[in-house]
């Protein structure tokens, strides 16, 4: 009988818990709205928000960066609905911007370019998957990431490639490894309900420590998690 009243107990927290953030979804939904209103081209945009894609707080948060801070080069990690949305924002709002999409698959890369025309400043680089150790624990990584990307960049949206169990996404790491104190940028770390993502956003924590860049935080949280980092100059995301 105890047993059972515990499982009771504990499908009901998890019950509650879904609930909580699906509320938290259908909120950000709202604001997320109402952050576009007077912005046809964002208004019309046909966007499928959730499931793969990033979540309603993740296209706020988006909307918001490129919005106040208007970044001149993107990088963005996973060919989607959010790279529509950061193309559609260039072509009518910030037209002397670039962003560069990272893509594992040429065949997702085709049937997207078959429904949907990215802006001139958009260029999709396809770099197959590859498997590496990192702390004994295997992890998608983008293929020859960096020999076909150069320099910094102002904003790194951190979607792709696939997920991993352990140190997700680990590339956006292998990227900070050229920033120093003289760099601004964001990162948006998307699905950080996730543990493998929470042990990259650690590393990145650590890396950044040893290199003495302060960073800011802040934890957006809606059906999933969006976890938005900035240096200094970006230090109003966690007020977003």
């Amino acid at each position: 009988m105890i047993k059972k009243i515990k499982r009771v107990f504990n499908e009901l927290k998890v019950n509650q818990t879904k609930i909580i953030a699906q509320n938290n979804e259908l909120l950000w939904s709202s604001i997320f709205h109402d952050s576009i209103k007077g912005k046809p081209h964002l208004e019309n945009l046909s966007l499928n928000i959730g499931r793969w894609a990033g979540n309603y707080a993740f296209f706020y948060v988006l909307n918001r960066i490129l919005n106040d801070y208007q970044p001149k080069r993107i990088l963005e990690f996973g060919l989607g609905e959010s790279s529509k949305f950061v193309s559609t924002f260039l072509e009518h709002e910030l037209p002397s911007s670039n962003h560069l999409i990272i893509e594992q698959s040429e065949d997702w890369k085709e049937s997207f370019g078959m429904r949907f025309k990215l802006f001139k400043n958009s260029q999709v680089l396809v770099c197959p998957l590859e498997q590496r150790m990192i702390q004994g624990f295997a992890s998608n990584f983008y293929k020859d990431l960096d020999i076909v990307v150069d320099g910094v960049f102002d904003l790194y949206i951190v979607d792709g490639p696939f997920g991993s169990k352990n140190f997700s996404r680990y590339d956006i790491v292998d990227m900070m490894q050229r920033v120093d104190q003289n760099n601004e940028f964001i990162i948006i770390f998307d699905d950080f309900n996730r543990k493998g993502e929470k042990d990259t956003f650690n590393a990145l924590l650590d890396l950044f420590k040893e290199k003495n860049i302060t960073i800011y935080t802040a934890n957006y949280s809606g059906d999933k998690d969006v976890m938005v980092l900035g240096t200094e100059k970006y230090k109003f995301i966690t007020t977003l």
